[in-house]
């Protein structure tokens, strides 16, 4: 009588099986080969289409973590030697995943990035690499990990949250939500700002998908995340060196690019270097509405850091300032907490004092509601059309609704 079938084993069976034989990896492979197998003759139908699933994810996937990866409510997965930790979006958990010996996730690490067209060996100990699916990863190898191997996922969201979405799970206050919209509708440009992991990104996302459906927008990324629900989105990526140390394409040689492309809204998914001045000269030419991302803890911490990367790029204090007061309008701030991610404030900047430095004024604080920047927000809002929200009534009375 045959005994109940030991599905870890079959699976680790039927991988050796491929990589002894150096057989092309198909679904339809897989399930073959599953069948085959002595034991597989018990299984049911969906029992051998798990095994299979299983052994697709060992050899091409991501292994014991193409679960967590799938998973919707999954940010964020990091691997630390032998010990995996998720972000459902309320912080890390360490979770109990079956992941195998240090050399196993060395090769998974390896796998993956080779997958992505990457090098991860003993004399390039470390990589970024994009899956297939648009998860991003990061690997590191020993002995640059100490304890390593380590790997650091940022899953992607195949679909963009609407803003109503976030309203719902709380990321931004229900009567904030017409003032997001708004400043969108009146061609403000604006910077998400936040530290990592902070959903910068995922509220830049949601926020392309307000822009009207007659304009283009062109992106211009480090590496391709967005994906607005848009009719008309054109993106370029930034591409490192090869082996040989050529063919590197900067962010800045793609905002020169972009602006050949006709773009009604110019948007650099994140500016970390020199990047920042082509985008500002982008923004002082005619482009209204562009937008970006930037990492800063604070809305305060916002100018020195634009100043740091204005160095970068060879832009002096004074003409950085300069730029940025004319080129530059909004803040809209988020952070990551316990309570998940959440817009904290939205901003203007102001150039203020004899030098005209740019200044960061809060027009709205979580939790503390309008700032000393509410009406001049509500002014820009006037000057370019569009309705002021209800949300600024206190500041402009009788302006609620559509006039």
């Amino acid at each position: 009588m045959t005994g109940p079938v030991d599905s870890g084993e079959l699976a680790a069976r039927v991988r050796r099986r491929f990589a002894a034989a150096a057989t092309p990896v198909t679904p339809a492979a897989i399930v073959s080969a599953v069948r085959a197998e002595p034991s597989a003759a018990v299984l049911g139908d969906t029992a051998l289409l798990r095994i299979a699933d299983r052994v697709h994810d060992d050899l091409v996937g991501a292994g014991p973590l193409a679960p967590l990866l799938v998973d919707p409510q999954v940010t964020d997965v990091l691997v630390n030697g032998t010990r995996v930790w998720v972000d459902r979006g309320l912080g890390l958990r360490q979770v109990a995943v079956p992941i195998g010996s240090v050399e196993d996730v060395r090769r998974l690490a390896q796998r993956l990035t080779a997958a992505a067209g990457r090098r991860l060996d003993d004399a390039s100990p470390y990589a970024d690499a994009r899956l297939p699916d648009g998860t991003r990863l990061h690997a590191v190898l020993p002995p640059v990990a100490t304890d390593g191997p380590y790997l650091s996922l940022r899953t992607f969201r195949q679909r963009p949250f609407t803003l109503e979405e976030l309203v719902r799970q709380g990321t931004v206050p229900r009567p904030v939500a017409p003032l997001l919209a708004a400043v969108v509708a009146a061609r403000l440009a604006y910077l998400v700002t936040g530290g990592t992991g902070s959903g910068k990104t995922t509220l830049l996302n949601t926020l392309l998908g307000l822009v009207p459906a007659t304009e283009r927008i062109v992106l211009v990324e480090d590496a391709a995340e967005l994906r607005p629900v848009h009719p008309h989105v054109i993106g370029l990526q930034a591409r490192t060196s090869n082996v040989e140390g050529t063919g590197a394409v900067g962010l800045s040689d793609l905002v020169r690019q972009a602006l050949r492309m006709r773009p009604d809204r110019l948007v650099v998914g994140e500016c970390r270097g020199g990047e920042v001045v082509d985008l500002l000269a982008a923004l002082n030419t005619g482009h209204d509405g562009g937008a970006g991302t930037l990492h800063a803890n604070a809305p305060t911490d916002v100018p020195a850091r634009l100043e740091a990367l204005g160095l970068l790029g060879g832009l002096p204090r004074a003409a950085l300032h300069a730029q940025v007061a004319a080129a530059l309008q909004v803040l809209l701030q988020v952070r990551r907490g316990s309570d998940g991610r959440l817009l904290e404030s939205i901003s203007l900047l102001v150039p203020e004092g004899p030098d005209r430095l740019v200044t960061v004024v809060p027009a709205w604080v979580r939790g503390r509601g309008l700032g000393l920047a509410a009406r001049a927000l509500g002014a820009l809002l006037r000057e370019r059309g569009v309705d002021v929200p209800p949300i600024l009534c206190a500041v402009w009375p009788g302006s609620a609704g559509p006039s």
